[in-house]
């Protein structure tokens, strides 16, 4: 929780980007905690998904993502962004705070000066990720944020599932 009212962000954007980094934060913090180990552990072999295989590839999704979705944000505004190329090198556990850090600070830098944006302005941005998915702003940073919290989720059932294997 904030410290203090000054430490929340004015406006819609400032709200979601507020609730991004709590969800980033409760990722981060439940990751913090896994072992070597079952970061780089498979929990999930069936999955067709290569990004849902351990929390390690999920880690590196979560991550490439956030700059996808700051990236698209930067296209529409003409803002300078950094392509991410089609090279994903998983992201080992030591790295992965900072590398959660980094997308969230990139995002902020991305939404600086758009904190206070009506819903009305809001709607307007229609940014397209993909040629057949587009979102207005506030779509694309609540799917941001439902992002970290379904991946979270997904990571707490991993280590359910290795707690019940080790029983």
């Amino acid at each position: 929780m904030k410290k203090s009212l000054n430490d929340y962000r004015k406006g819609g954007i400032g709200a979601l980007m507020d609730e991004y980094e709590r969800a980033a934060f409760e990722l981060k913090s439940l990751v913090e905690w896994v072992s070597e180990e079952k970061y780089t552990r498979i929990a999930d072999a069936e999955t067709k998904d290569a990004d849902c295989h351990s929390i390690q590839t999920m880690m590196n999704h979560v991550v490439h993502a956030g700059y996808g979705y700051a990236n698209a944000i930067r296209r529409y505004y003409s803002i300078p962004h950094e392509p991410l190329g089609n090279e994903r090198p998983q992201i080992e556990k030591s790295a992965i705070g900072e590398e959660i850090d980094k997308v969230l600070a990139y995002t902020e830098e991305t939404l600086d000066g758009k904190w206070e944006m009506s819903y009305e302005e809001m709607s307007k941005v229609i940014i397209y990720r993909q040629p057949d998915i587009s979102e207005d702003l506030e779509q694309l940073l609540e799917h941001a944020v439902m992002h970290i919290l379904r991946h979270r989720r997904q990571v707490e059932k991993f280590l359910l599932k290795f707690q019940t294997l080790e029983n």
